[in-house]
């Protein structure tokens, strides 16, 4: 890091001399202007609108206009003013963090210890972290007298640049006035919605989507150049999130089932399914396959191709055995890895048969053998 400014705290009749850095950056990617017919540069000139000639940056002052007169002021005149001068840093009160409101908070800055032994820096810090309170200071900085609070961070004194009082806006909306009633079933779900959303504040957690995707779409470019496909590149778009909330209770109940979902498949995902669960899987199948047969058909056959061959109920047993001639030629693959499927399907044609065949001979034969059987 550069320093921008040096200067010192005056700290009481305490001098404490620092190096002022920038303790944030940009990040984003830096991108500038072309003509689209032939990629030529776009470049800014700055052209007198009196005599038009295009004037070096040493030759352009400031000005103010007031009523359609124009006041010039040179660069000498502007360093001139006492508080452009002066390199102090000046705390002028202590306060408790709390009562500083974020909205006022502009730009951070990094001080350093620009002496040979750092005691007063040091004491200055202990300083605040002992009563606990942040230093509201003033100073002036780039052409502007700042507002300030000098407070601790990972063992070094930074400088938060303020917004003076008038700097910021009153927020006066008319709709915030009129009344509005809310539920306490309202309140509760969304309750219930933040603490299922409730963590732990991690930055590093985050990542500027678009920054990351820009890098995405340039460096697809460089390799593909105009024959770029940019839905390739980024896939279908996703749907949804477009529409106006109109019931804010259904809103929130499927927010937070979509919540309560999310973990709840996140933890089953971790585990393997239950005997219990692979052995409906067929039935479910199963009864899919039957289409509008009865319930108590689908069931019963279904729980006897998915269990033992050997053993079942009656009603399965008749049923398999109106379907004997087609089931014995798959009976092996059913005992297989793909018993599943191979029962589903099989089922459903003996669910099909048994019920086509109702009124019919076939009916009479199978209830004499399982007669018989019994």
């Amino acid at each position: 890091m550069r320093a921008i400014w040096k200067g010192a705290i005056a700290f009481g009749l305490v001098n404490v001399p620092v190096k002022v850095y920038s303790a944030t950056e940009d990040h984003d990617i830096s991108l500038h202007q072309v003509h689209n017919a032939d990629g030529g540069r776009i470049r800014y000139q700055r052209r007198c609108e009196v005599c038009g000639e295009i004037v070096d940056y040493s030759d352009i002052e400031k000005a103010y206009e007031d009523d359609g007169r124009t006041v010039i002021l040179t660069k000498d005149e502007l360093k001139s003013i006492p508080a452009e001068n002066s390199h102090e840093i000046e705390v002028v009160q202590f306060v408790p963090s709390e009562q500083l409101d974020p909205i006022m908070f502009e730009k951070s800055y990094y001080l350093e210890p620009d002496s040979k032994s750092p005691k007063a820096y040091m004491l200055l810090r202990r300083a605040l972290e002992d009563t606990e309170r942040v230093a509201v200071v003033q100073f002036a900085l780039r052409d502007k007298t700042r507002l300030g609070a000098l407070r601790i961070r990972d063992d070094v004194l930074m400088l938060q640049a303020l917004l003076w009082a008038d700097e910021v806006r009153e927020a006066a909306f008319p709709a915030l006035d009129t009344s509005i009633r809310i539920s306490a079933q309202e309140r509760e779900m969304s309750a219930a919605l933040v603490e299922s959303m409730a963590s732990d504040f991690e930055p590093e957690q985050f990542t500027d989507d678009y920054q990351a995707q820009l890098r995405q779409l340039i460096e697809a470019k460089l390799e593909k150049g105009d024959a770029l496909d940019t839905e390739e590149t980024f896939g279908a778009e996703a749907e949804g999130g477009k529409g106006e909330v109109i019931d804010l209770m259904e809103a929130l109940k499927r927010s937070l089932d979509k919540k309560r979902g999310g973990a709840a498949a996140a933890g089953d995902s971790d585990g393997e399914e239950s005997e219990g669960e692979e052995q409906a899987e067929p039935a479910k199948r199963a009864s899919r396959s039957s289409g509008g047969r009865s319930s108590g058909t689908r069931s019963s056959t279904a729980k006897k191709d998915a269990g033992d061959s050997d053993a079942g109920t009656a009603g399965g047993g008749t049923a398999k055995r109106a379907a004997a001639g087609s089931r014995s030629k798959t009976s092996t693959a059913s005992k297989t890895g793909t018993a599943s499927k191979t029962s589903a399907s099989k089922s459903g044609t003996a669910a099909k048969s048994a019920t086509a065949s109702k009124a019919g001979t076939a009916t009479k034969s199978t209830a004499k053998t399982a007669r018989k059987g019994a």
